[in-house]
C-alpha cells in the first residue's frame, strides 16, 4: 500500500473535488486524531462531518454525525468512552444483546450486523445472517444491518 503525505490545504482541494457534502472518518481508530481542525476547515465549505469510531476514545464536538462500533468481543477489559451518538452498531459474534442495555440509551439508531467471516464458507456466512435476522426480529429497537462490501468480496 502507497500514499501521499499531504498538507491540510491539499487534503481539503481533494476532498472539494469529489461531488458530496459529508466526510466520514473511518478505519483504524478515527477518534485518536485532532479532528477539529480539519473538521472546521471542511464544514467553512459546508460539509458534514461523520465518524465510524469503536467509542473507546470520547469524539470531538466538531463531529455531526456519530457511529459506535464496539470491538468489545475483541477486546473485553476496555470500556466505551462515547456513550452517546447517532448510530450504535454491533457486529453480533454471538454475545448477549443485553450487554448493550444502558449504552444503547444515548442512540438514536440501533443496528445489529452478522459477523462475516472471510475464511468461511458462504454457508456458514448464511448461517450468521440467518441467525442476527432471528435476533433483529426477536429484539425490538435493533434492526438489520451488513458489512456490504465483505459480503460483495470487497475486502
Amino acid at each position: 500500500m502507497t500514499f501521499e503525505d499531504m498538507d491540510i490545504d491539499s487534503i481539503i482541494e481533494e476532498v472539494l473535488s469529489y461531488d458530496c457534502n459529508r466526510v466520514i472518518f473511518t478505519g483504524g481508530e478515527p477518534a485518536m486524531q485532532d479532528l477539529s481542525v480539519i473538521g472546521k476547515r471542511l464544514k467553512e465549505h459546508g460539509l458534514s462531518i461523520s465518524i465510524e469510531t469503536n467509542g473507546t476514545i470520547p469524539v470531538d464536538p466538531i463531529v455531526d454525525w456519530i457511529c459506535v462500533s464496539p470491538k468489545d468481543q475483541l477486546y473485553p477489559n476496555v470500556s466505551i468512552k462515547q456513550r452517546t451518538g447517532d448510530e450504535l452498531k454491533v457486529v453480533y459474534c454471538g454475545q448477549d444483546l443485553a450487554l448493550y442495555d444502558e449504552l444503547k440509551t444515548g442512540f438514536t439508531h440501533l443496528y445489529i450486523q452478522p459477523c462475516y467471516v472471510e475464511d468461511e464458507s458462504v454457508a456458514a456466512n448464511g448461517k450468521s445472517f440467518q441467525i442476527v435476522e432471528r435476533l433483529v426480529k426477536d429484539s425490538p429497537g435493533w434492526r438489520l444491518s451488513l458489512q456490504t462490501h465483505k459480503w460483495m468480496g470487497v475486502l
